[in-house]
């Protein structure tokens, strides 16, 4: 379940501004989400696991993540133009789409077509829709599709929250990466791979809402151990689409993190911090002194 817990925070929160309706219940925040301080030479900063869709009125800010919030110098993001929405969809298209693209029926095996069938129906979208789109961008519309009865919203996310308090506090707010840089590590995986990511997309769709359940309730009280086993459940993704999508990318994060000095707090994806090779680990080996405060 490990790569599509990553693509399901990715695709909602770049694909989708709201989905269904408000339904899902709000959790009860028992401790509060995962909170690290991050130490090295002149950095003394913090690094927040995030979820970045919610349900409405999910109160995660514990006094120990607003005392962080109010004494960084700057917010960190995993990639700043992430909230450029018309940039997102835009960059979406011109990297998703090419011409003469076979139909997505044809991309998947004979034995997966009745299941595709079904999660396009029940997503309410259709073949004809995904099919001018690449693999890997079909699996992540899918994806989004599948999430639209969850009652969660990006604009309920964590990170518009932070934007609005760093700005609001005239403080700057920066990137690890860039939003190309994300749709690239898909854009860039052959087709075997694609298409592994695309089943993989199919079979999860149908418990994309008991998934989310889980997880939501595991981050909103910091529950880590939680998060990683679910990374353990069900089929384990294609050893090349784990590496272009996790693993190089927290290693890059770990290269940007590195000349940062002062007080930042970093906020990425909770999955990113459980793991092999997650972002706490590699911080570690490059000496970063990784202390759980939350």
């Amino acid at each position: 379940m490990r790569m599509m817990t990553r693509l399901l925070a990715l695709a909602t929160l770049t694909l989708m501004a709201a989905c269904g309706q408000d339904t899902a219940p709000a959790p009860k925040v028992q401790g509060g989400p995962a909170l690290w301080q991050v130490q090295r030479g002149d950095l003394n900063g913090w690094l927040f696991g995030t979820i970045h869709v919610l349900p409405k009125h999910v109160d995660w800010q514990t006094p120990a993540i607003s005392d962080a919030m109010g004494s960084a110098d700057t917010l960190v993001l995993e990639a700043a133009d992430l909230q450029d929405e018309q940039k997102t969809l835009t960059l979406f298209e011109n990297m998703g789409r090419s011409p003469g693209l076979p139909p997505l029926e044809k991309r998947v095996p004979d034995t997966e077509k009745a299941a595709l069938d079904k999660a396009l129906s029940d997503g309410g979208t259709s073949s004809q829709l995904l099919s001018g789109y690449e693999s890997w961008a079909a699996a992540m519309l899918l994806s989004a599709a599948s999430q639209q009865g969850l009652g969660v919203s990006q604009d309920d996310g964590v990170e518009p929250v932070l934007i609005a308090a760093f700005k609001k506090a005239g403080k700057p707010i920066g990137g690890l990466e860039t939003v190309e840089r994300q749709f690239a590590a898909f854009d860039t995986l052959p087709e075997k791979a694609q298409s592994a990511l695309l089943v993989q997309t199919i079979h999860e769709a149908k418990g994309m809402k008991a998934l989310y359940d889980r997880i939501l309730t595991a981050w909103s009280k910091g529950d880590m151990e939680a998060i990683a086993k679910e990374d353990k459940i069900g089929e384990q993704p294609d050893p090349v689409v784990e590496e272009a999508i996790l693993v190089a990318r927290n290693r890059d994060w770990v290269k940007a993190i590195e000349p940062m000095k002062g007080r930042p707090f970093i906020a990425v994806g909770a999955g990113h911090l459980t793991g092999q090779n997650n972002l706490i680990q590699l911080l570690e080996t490059k000496g970063y002194k990784v202390t759980r405060v939350q």
